[in-house]
């Protein structure tokens, strides 16, 4: 695994570390354990690769207290449940992707991490693709799909416009799941760190900066050679520009592609990234010989395919996965103790332990210029170079918290009927989400008997009103609702209607704002007017009445 730096094949080989100071021993560097609580496994689907090799990597990371990733498409909630033995298969990190199925208010409650697919390293501008001949019937079940076609998820276009649209959803998600941080995956990409600046304005727990090596599971080659940039250069960039601009202390950046060692992991740390994915290398543990036909579902020895014959043939097992990760971790420390770094946080963002390596010996190699990853901005007067401190997501001010929660204090304690009304403003956003997801986190997938708990609310709603509401919860508006309503509907019903002292027509007039129910899986809506443009995208579940019309882009 050494191979490609001694070569100096990658950026991070042509950079030379320097300590920062003497060498200390090894007993007094963070431990293993510790360690390795910043890594994670990559966003690799269950679809892209087998059931087998999605829960031996899900059960060794949760083993050494780390997270594995969903990837796009949904999980199977059985997951959720612990094996008789303590393992767990629950995937930590759960994923969102734009027009992708299988996102339910249970799927988000069972997340230590939801994080949001801008876009895709190693497919820049292409996003996720599953041909349908890997879709197979358990496959759509847990996606919402349709067995047989294939599943593609474009980079967002319908529901994310701006970076105000990306800081809606990271507060419809941190509403959805109170308790988890929101992680946004963007790609190494020239401009990133500006991007970056936004995303954590925007509220972003965390920063992943995904590099253009790898690509797994169902990538045609075409979509993963050639394109995207290394790691090294959007994390240096991206690290940069938060400290420029006093935000580093609020994000944790991450970072991936091809890792494979711990001197990976300290050019990554001293280039300013705090946790650090995985995905071909434990997947290599578990039995990948990298045959290049992912996309083909004829994977020879189980790990990215669903054909049930080939899925005999793997012989991963968690172990293997939980034995890499503590190698890696074990050769991260040797090294720290080495350069004098006794934390990872000490090590983060020097990058005046880093120099250029001389690299004249080749014609090809002669005038590289690497300077601009080695710069260090000025510290801001009380400013660090890792997260320090929390997000404020504002979450005290929603009317959830000032008073549904207390209002449904029954419904949520012991299944009781209850209702109530209450004024709405259009600063009131995702309203009903944080009740939502109590309701699930309580009752699970099924939630509660229908119309347990109505709630009225008189006057113009803010965005995503109704948000991953549950089965169970009726929430009606009189008056009108703005973007986003409804969406990730998850078994709720959502009623919007004019005020009785409305004075117009309501087939005339608009009462619904634009991508209403992006993402619904199920429940009821009734929209009494008209309601905005691209109306029910992405809906795989939802019944949706309109009684007046929508202006354009129904799919429902």
């Amino acid at each position: 695994m050494q191979g490609e730096n001694e070569q100096h094949l990658t950026l991070r080989s042509l950079l030379q570390i320097k300590p920062a100071g003497e060498p200390i021993p090894l007993e007094e560097v963070e431990s293993a354990a510790s360690i390795m609580r910043r890594f994670k496994t990559g966003a690799m689907s269950f679809g892209s690769i087998s059931k087998e090799a999605h829960e031996s990597l899900a059960i060794g990371m949760n083993r050494i207290g780390g997270k594995s990733n969903t990837g796009e498409g949904g999980e199977d909630p059985a997951r959720f449940i612990p094996d008789a033995n303590g393992d767990s298969r629950r995937s930590a990190i759960k994923q969102v992707a734009s027009g992708r199925f299988g996102v339910t208010s249970n799927y988000l409650v069972n997340a230590d991490e939801i994080q949001i697919k801008m876009a895709q390293g190693a497919k820049p501008g292409e996003g996720g693709q599953l041909p349908g001949r890997k879709v197979y019937p358990w496959v759509a079940e847990v996606r919402g799909s349709t067995p047989g076609v294939g599943l593609i998820s474009p980079p967002p276009h319908h529901d994310i416009y701006s970076i105000e649209d990306l800081a809606e959803l990271i507060y419809d998600l941190k509403n959805s799941n109170p308790r988890a941080d929101i992680n946004v995956k963007l790609v190494s990409e020239v401009g990133v760190g500006t991007i970056a600046a936004g995303v954590a304005k925007g509220r972003a727990d965390i920063i992943l900066i995904s590099g253009y090596d790898g690509g797994t599971g169902a990538s045609p080659q075409g979509s993963i050679r050639h394109a995207g940039m290394p790691w090294e250069l959007g994390l240096a960039e991206t690290h940069q520009t938060l400290m420029m601009n006093n935000l580093r202390d609020r994000v944790v950046l991450e970072t991936d592609g091809k890792m494979l060692n711990g001197r990976d992991l300290v050019v990554a740390a001293l280039l300013g990234a705090e946790e650090y994915g995985f995905s071909t290398a434990p997947l290599v543990a578990v039995g990948c010989i990298m045959m290049r036909v992912c996309q083909m579902d004829t994977c020879p020895v189980g790990v990215a395919t669903q054909n049930p014959e080939l899925r005999k043939n793997f012989t991963g097992d968690p172990s293997h996965v939980v034995n890499f990760m503590q190698f890696v971790a074990e050769d991260m420390r040797e090294l720290m103790a080495e350069l004098g770094f006794r934390t990872v946080d000490e090590m983060v963002g020097r990058t005046d332990c880093l120099d250029a390596v001389k690299a004249d010996y080749h014609w090809k190699k002669k005038g590289v210029d690497i300077s601009a990853l080695l710069y260090t901005p000025e510290l801001p007067e009380g400013g660090t170079r890792y997260r320090t401190q929390r997000q404020n997501h504002g979450l005290e001010h929603t009317l959830d918290m000032r008073s549904l929660l207390d209002s449904a204090a029954a419904a949520l304690e012991n299944g009781a009927a209850v209702e109530g009304t209450f004024p709405i403003t259009n600063v009131d956003r995702a309203v009903g989400t944080i009740l939502g997801s109590e309701v699930t986190r309580k009752y699970g997938a099924t939630g509660l008997p229908e119309d347990t708990i109505q709630f009225n609310f008189v006057g113009s709603a803010g965005q995503s009103f109704g948000a991953f509401v549950p089965k169970g919860m009726t929430l009606t508006v009189e008056g009108d609702a703005n973007d986003y309503i409804g969406k990730g509907l998850s078994g709720g019903k959502l009623i919007v209607k004019p005020s009785p002292k409305a004075t117009f027509k309501a087939e005339e007039n608009i009462i619904a704002g634009n991508t209403a129910f992006y993402g619904s899986t199920g429940g009821e809506a009734y929209i009494r007017g008209i309601a905005g443009e691209r109306f029910a995208v992405r809906n795989s579940g939802a019944n949706i009445v309109v009684e007046a019309s929508v202006i354009t882009d129904v799919s429902i």
